[in-house]
């Protein structure tokens, strides 16, 4: 993929804003006495004060008590009209709140008029550069036997139970149990001893000299071996150094998989536990899962280059209230995991380079969508939910749950306008099909998973 242009960059806060606009406006005073005193009446019909029954308290105690801030009012209304009416006439579109400044009035005289100035930034013009020259590949993926025997592997992998072994030599894939005492120089460590630890051999999740030494133990076994921890190691106390360790063997668990029988596809939702549905299921499921995927790895292609291909500046105000809203997402993720954020806060500048980059794509679809009328019909919608819902046993109980309530209905509608900017941006560039694997595709790492990890992780 290749373009002439580069990305326009948002201009760091002390560099000028390309953005930013400053107008300088008045607004007339009698307006705002006028409006005011309007304000003041309408909360004389509810005004409570002592000695006074609700709605009878004269209008000059109104205008002691709460005449200050009906003026205050007043004028901020007046001044939000001026400025709409500025806007609508030069057609501006403006990006996050306008800063009002207040001009400083000479001598002491009640002016007639009060002058302010606004400083607020615009929308930038999003101007798309030439699509043709882009390139994409789209995957290609053929789901036959060996894919659904795959995934089913899997499943099975995901329901393996352990079986306790006497007389076993552990061996990889086996779920073992250990003492281990670990030492440098004769001295004990932090995290270098532990008793009754359990881990998955042959899972990567310990160090590969422990993992080693533990291979072909059987129950009551004790060995003693050096470890040399990585150069790299997270513990920057043990990086680089040799341990001497004694691990002894306490159980040895061998891994059993469950057959592929009537059983296995009742526990995975086939009532009647016929295996050749159960496959078919699984295959159908597949071919969902791949073309979304492959649909997913498209579109990342198509916004890297709507981005690489169109020059934008980025409206400081939009990039800090997305930050703000993505700090607020990680605090209200942290506390939903138990996580305590009162002993620290959590900064919206962490996450200004991703609010800048989603604010960019942002801008650009939405010019892309308006520019090209790309906007979902029901029946676009409707054809997302259908076949999302043909991996339920009840398909239409799906259905029925996405249209009781319209606003379940809006991630869908945002997902089929998504589609569509996608095969519009495809349309207009270059694309071939790529064969891809299964495994790649997928994602899918060899090994049964992580245990917890001691100093010798």
């Amino acid at each position: 993929m290749s373009t002439e242009q580069t990305p326009q960059q948002t201009p760091a806060a002390d560099e000028p804003n390309p953005l930013e606009r400053r107008v300088d406006l008045v607004v007339t005073m009698a307006n705002v006495d006028a409006a005011a005193k309007k304000r003041l009446q309408g909360m004389a019909k509810t005004a409570k004060l002592p000695g006074f029954r609700p709605g009878k308290v004269p209008m000059k105690l109104m205008e002691q008590n709460f005449g200050a801030q009906a003026r205050s009012e007043a004028l901020g209304d007046e001044i939000e009209k001026v400025l709409n009416e500025h806007l609508q006439k030069e057609q501006l579109r403006v990006a996050g709140r306008p800063r009002i400044e207040p001009k400083a009035v000479e001598g002491d005289a009640q002016p007639s008029e009060l002058s302010f100035a606004a400083i607020f930034e615009v929308y930038p013009e999003v101007t798309m550069g030439d699509l043709s020259a882009l390139q994409f590949k789209r995957g290609t993926l053929t789901v036959g036997d060996e894919e659904v025997q795959k995934t089913i592997d899997v499943l099975r992998r995901q329901r393996t139970r352990f079986e306790l072994d006497e007389a076993r030599a552990a061996e990889d894939g086996d779920r073992i149990t250990v003492d281990f005492r670990g030492t440098i120089d004769g001295e004990a460590f932090d995290g270098g001893t532990a008793e009754g630890f359990v881990f998955m051999l042959g899972a990567g999740s310990m160090l590969p000299d422990f993992e080693t030494a533990s291979r072909g133990l059987k129950k009551g076994d004790e060995k003693a071996f050096d470890l040399k921890f990585p150069e790299e190691y997270h513990a920057k106390h043990l990086a680089g150094k040799t341990a001497q360790f004694t691990v002894t063997m306490h159980k040895v668990e061998k891994p059993v998989l469950p057959e592929i029988d009537a059983a296995f596809a009742r526990a995975l939702g086939v009532a009647d536990g016929d295996v050749v549905k159960l496959r078919e299921e699984v295959k159908g499921n597949l071919e969902r899962e791949v073309k979304r995927r492959i649909q997913v790895n498209l579109k990342g292609q198509v916004l890297d280059a709507l981005l690489e291909n169109t020059p934008i500046a980025v409206p400081r105000a939009l990039v800090e209230q997305e930050a703000q809203e993505l700090a607020e997402r990680a605090r209200r993720d942290m506390q939903s995991r138990g996580m305590k954020t009162g002993d620290f806060k959590v900064e919206a500048e962490w996450f200004k380079s991703e609010a800048e980059h989603r604010v960019k794509i942002g801008l650009i679809l939405s010019e892309v969508i308006k520019a090209n009328q790309l906007y979902a019909k029901p029946e676009d919608v409707r054809a997302i939910i259908e076949e999302m819902a043909q991996s339920y046993e009840d398909p239409q109980e799906l259905i029925d749950w996405y249209y009781a309530d319209p606003r379940r209905l809006a991630p869908v509608e945002a997902l089929a306008v998504e589609n569509k900017v996608v095969d519009w941006v495809v349309n207009q560039a270059q694309t071939t099909e790529e064969a891809v694997s299964f495994e790649e595709l997928m994602g899918r790492e060899p090994g049964m998973g992580a245990a917890p990890q001691p100093a010798a992780a």
